[in-house]
């Protein structure tokens, strides 16, 4: 399963990610082991999907770091 995350950082942006292991990724980020979100913790996991494919979760992905995903999960997801 692949997961597509939106995280709420401390600072109050979002982080857009793509995971195998949605638990572990979680710790990853709040154990200052990534680089984006270290300076913004704590992190708190906002919203996620599941996919069956790696493909369709890479496009996701890809369509929420976008300016019009953006703005889709402003305003459908959080």
């Amino acid at each position: 399963m692949h997961y597509v995350y939106i995280l709420l950082c401390s600072d109050m942006t979002y982080y857009v990610g793509l995971t195998e292991n949605i638990k572990a990724r979680l710790q990853q980020h709040n154990n200052k082991m990534c680089r984006y979100t270290k300076s913004k913790l704590p992190v708190k996991l906002a919203w996620f999907c599941v996919f069956g494919s790696k493909k369709k979760a890479v496009e996701f992905e890809q369509y929420l770091k976008s300016g019009s995903g953006n703005a889709f999960f402003k305003k459908r997801l959080i």
